[in-house]
């Protein structure tokens, strides 16, 4: 148990907090219509799609996870069958992530969620978490759940709260911030003011 009070994070770290949230029953759908010019569609991603897509829709956010891991270890994970990827795409290329995880009976896992920069504002995002939570509902589950933190978008928990989800849960995580280690850009994620040793 943490007591209360102010912790120091040393230089090179991030410390965030992530608020974990969950439905029990399909929340009503929005019914948001496609934004003009994108489509809708399933992926069986290869690496280099994935790595591309991850990249463009998560660096902002300072996702990470994944690139931790080895392409074979990532591919291991997509081509479960019981994980399933779909995305929107403009002008022919990959604009959205959407990532769904049903590898624990009974439950779902939104494991990754969102919309690069061309899709912002658009209703894009609102589109897909419809599609996310028809799709989660359609198999015989009874509890789909998401995480977020405070690296993530400040709209994201309220859009997650106006999709259905109810936070249960927080936790503060410390790790290695990526942007140190090499795994993204020094210039990404300013809302995250990176730290360092002088």
């Amino acid at each position: 148990m943490i007591e209360d009070g102010v912790y120091q994070v040393p230089a090179g770290k991030q410390a965030v907090i992530t608020t974990h949230l969950e439905m029990f029953a399909q929340s009503p759908l929005k019914g948001v219509a496609l934004p003009d010019g994108v489509t809708f569609r399933k992926v069986t991603p290869d690496i280099a799609w994935y790595r591309d897509t991850f990249d463009r829709v998560g660096t902002p956010w300072l996702w990470f996870g994944r690139l931790l891991l080895s392409e074979a270890a990532v591919m291991d994970i997509l081509n479960d069958p019981l994980v399933e990827t779909y995305t929107l795409e403009k002008d022919g290329r990959a604009e959205a992530l959407l990532e769904l995880d049903f590898r624990v009976d009974g439950a779902c896992e939104l494991a990754y969620f969102g919309v690069a920069d061309a899709l912002i504002g658009t209703g894009a995002a609102r589109y897909l978490m419809d599609r996310a939570v028809e799709r989660a509902w359609s198999k015989p589950i009874t509890r789909f759940h998401v995480h977020t933190c405070t690296a993530d978008s400040q709209r994201a928990p309220d859009f997650y709260v106006r999709s259905g989800f109810v936070p249960f849960k927080r936790e503060v995580e410390i790790c290695d911030d990526p942007r140190v280690t090499g795994l993204l850009p020094r210039t990404v994620a300013p809302h995250m003011p990176l730290i360092e040793e002088a």
